[in-house]
């Protein structure tokens, strides 16, 4: 059973910081590459960033380039997402989630939902003006 466990949520004030986590079953994405959506209320879960199996190639979406990144990590069962100078339209939900088609980022299924196959619950992200 692939799980996965989003945290580092929170309540920041705008041009403030948060480090997400996303921790998964050891062993069952190692291999695969991973991706981060955020839902927020009444709209559609959207693309935010990617990152491939061996964390050397990673995209971000137009809106959060050059505030986030997804750093390399050492243990092989985490990833995050570090999120600065964030804004209040970055309000939403955060998931991570399992590319279900392998280890690379391939256009365009790593930017959609359907290109992923385990999700984690998510983690709430709020952002005061």
């Amino acid at each position: 059973q692939v799980q996965l466990v989003e945290s580092g949520g929170g309540l920041v004030q705008a041009g403030g910081s948060l480090r997400l986590s996303c921790v998964h079953s050891e062993g069952s994405t190692s291999t695969y590459a991973m991706g981060w959506f955020r839902q927020a209320p009444g709209k559609e879960r959207t693309f935010v960033a990617a990152i491939n199996w061996s964390g050397s190639v990673t995209d971000y979406t137009d809106s959060v380039k050059g505030r986030f990144t997804i750093p390399r990590t050492v243990a092989k069962n985490t990833e995050h997402l570090q999120m600065n100078s964030l804004q209040p339209e970055d309000t939403a939900v955060y998931y991570c989630a399992r590319n279900k088609y392998g280890g690379s980022l391939l256009r365009p299924g790593y930017l959609s939902v359907l290109g992923y196959d385990y999700w984690g619950r998510g983690t709430q992200v709020t952002v005061s003006s």
